[in-house]
């Protein structure tokens, strides 16, 4: 089990988050999932998962890249550190273009049920990122 937990984490890294594919996110997310980190006033269910990584992320960084550096699971759980990264050619959550190549480093963990996402919890460093681009 824990290993086939890792294996979905690592599909939805690479599928939805590095791809954009609608159909992956569909088949990985439960319906009623939650991410515990969404910020006040985002959705923090499937709709607000999926708007974040294919309006948000990937027209800032079409050229978006994740990389897993670390796995560890435990049970129904897995955590993963991971750095998604690219060159941002769009306006990133309110930040014009800088057309520099940004890392956004990540700590997550994520429940998994039935070989799909069911909660969310995550450290992102895209807040640091935000305000350092801002300045520029």
């Amino acid at each position: 089990m824990i290993e086939n937990n890792k294996a979905v984490v690592r599909r939805f890294n690479q599928e939805v988050i590095g791809q954009g594919n609608v159909d992956s996110f569909n088949a990985l997310m439960d319906e009623n999932f939650i991410n515990r980190s969404a910020p006040a006033g985002m959705d923090n269910g499937p709709q607000g998962m999926i708007w974040f990584f294919n309006e948000a992320l990937r027209p800032a960084i079409p050229d978006l890249k994740v990389i897993i550096h670390d796995q560890v699971a435990e049970g129904d759980m897995v955590t993963t550190r991971k750095t998604i990264s690219g060159k941002q050619t769009g306006q990133l959550l309110g930040v014009p273009a800088t057309g520099q190549t940004i890392s956004i480093e990540v700590i997550d963990m994520v429940r998994i049920k039935d070989g799909r996402y069911v909660e969310h919890w995550g450290i992102t460093t895209l807040p640091e990122l935000l305000a350092t681009l801002a300045k520029a």
